[in-house]
């Protein structure tokens, strides 16, 4: 499986997004019906990758999930820096483990995005801290699924 096109994941069916950073890989997952993003947990990452990735394939085995919407931190300027590199490098090792349609959403801004929601709904700082990767998963889940949406609409036009 390679790398797709948003519109080019499975058509029906759950979505689980990720916010892949250097410590943790936030999750969220999508409806079935492909409307609504929720946080579902945190991953640690530790030294190796793989009790990550055996935890990620626990939850798409668990969940039926159909396909992955990676975050990608591009910079402001829409280039890719070292962090979107490595964010690409996951997607390959998830891709060598197991095959399973991978999209890339761009996700500047989605963890700012997560910690003023946040923020506005009065979380303690430290519930802030320990939601905030799943939250921004579920921003750049979100993103992608209103993406699909708009595509699907627009398609008749």
């Amino acid at each position: 499986m390679a790398i797709l096109n948003l519109t080019d994941l499975p058509p029906s069916g759950a979505l689980l997004g990720l916010d892949p950073g250097r410590k943790t890989i936030g999750i969220a997952i999508s409806d079935t019906a492909r409307l609504i993003a929720t946080p579902v947990e945190i991953i640690k990452r530790g030294r190796k990758l793989k009790p990550s990735l055996e935890r990620l394939f626990e939850i798409v085995d668990d969940r039926a999930i159909v396909g992955l919407v990676i975050g990608v931190p591009l910079n402001m300027d829409g280039s890719a820096g070292p962090r979107a590199q490595s964010t690409k490098a996951l997607a390959h090792s998830i891709i060598q483990h197991r095959d399973i349609p991978i999209a890339y959403q761009d996700e500047r801004l989605t963890s700012a995005e997560a910690e003023r929601v946040m923020i506005e709904a009065d979380l303690s700082r430290a519930r802030r801290a320990e939601s905030l990767d799943a939250s921004a998963a579920a921003i750049i889940l979100q993103t992608a699924l209103d993406r699909l949406a708009n595509s699907v609409s627009g398609a008749g036009s």
